[in-house]
């Protein structure tokens, strides 16, 4: 009977928006991979420039990402359609452990629901673009790639933080987030192909079968993640940054209930006792 009440109090809702949200990030900001990308498709002779094709699927892809954070998704869960971020909010003592392993088998799901529909939709363009999976660079060795990958979390989560701390800033954060992540899309790609979040990098590899240093996508992204965390703490208690986070979702409002715990910005409360 105690097992079935605390089944019940678990928060489906918010699971689910994850699990649509990235779903919807993984589908449509591969999309734009494929369509910017893919051998047979127009775009490549309307804008030969790779770099020019890279910064347009980086606002695209982003893109996607703040119109989920201020979509009725978002406004639920807080769009951290990442488990990075949202290990990030965790570790920082703004989830609860069950939320947060809800969050992340969402996010995962998600993202192989998203694969899917990807290589359904664009069939043998999909294939073209190795159905959008995240491969490190020849060019560079494996080392560069991660810490690639470490730098450019570390970056996105502790500016989502500083964000997310003041008042001032807090609504512009999907601006952002779609600023920052296009841009990073744009220059690291050549290096990484950009990940920055493992479930984005684990649906395309799970229905391509493919695992090629795909440990990188998991552990680097997390790794930058902490990192981040930690240099917030640290601010905080050298006192350069006095201001705790505010809310744990990206777009916030006040008539969207929140499960999280230890936040300030108003809103629908739920108990955590």
């Amino acid at each position: 009977m105690v097992a079935l009440i605390r089944w019940r109090q678990l928060h489906w809702a918010e699971y689910a928006a994850e699990l649509l949200g990235t779903a919807l990030l993984v589908f449509v900001g591969l999309s734009a991979v494929v369509f910017n990308f893919s051998a047979g498709l127009p775009i490549e002779q309307w804008i030969p420039d790779r770099s020019s094709r890279l910064l347009l699927t980086g606002l695209m892809f982003a893109g996607m990402g703040s119109l989920i954070a201020i979509s009725p998704l978002g406004k639920l869960s807080g769009a951290h359609i990442n488990p990075a971020l949202s290990l990030a909010f965790w570790v920082r003592g703004k989830m609860q452990r069950i939320d947060f392993v809800g969050y992340v088998f969402g996010q995962f799901l998600g993202a192989i629901l998203g694969a899917t529909v990807l290589i359904g939709v664009w069939k043998e363009y999909a294939t073209n673009v190795k159905n959008g999976m995240t491969l490190p660079s020849n060019s560079y060795s494996l080392g560069v790639v991660f810490f690639a990958e470490v730098s450019m979390t570390f970056l996105l989560v502790f500016a989502i933080f500083i964000f997310l701390s003041q008042h001032r800033l807090l609504r512009w954060t999907p601006l952002m987030t779609w600023l920052l992540v296009a841009t990073m899309v744009w220059l690291e790609s050549p290096i990484s192909g950009t990940s920055l979040n493992p479930a984005r990098s684990f649906g395309p590899a799970f229905v391509s079968g493919n695992w090629q240093d795909q440990w990188i996508y998991g552990i680097a992204p997390s790794l930058g993640s902490l990192l981040a965390v930690g240099a917030f703490n640290f601010l905080k208690v050298i006192g350069a940054h006095k201001q705790d986070i505010l809310t744990c979702k990206l777009f916030h409002v006040p008539y969207y209930r929140s499960i999280f715990k230890n936040v300030s910005a108003p809103c629908r409360r739920e108990s955590h006792s």
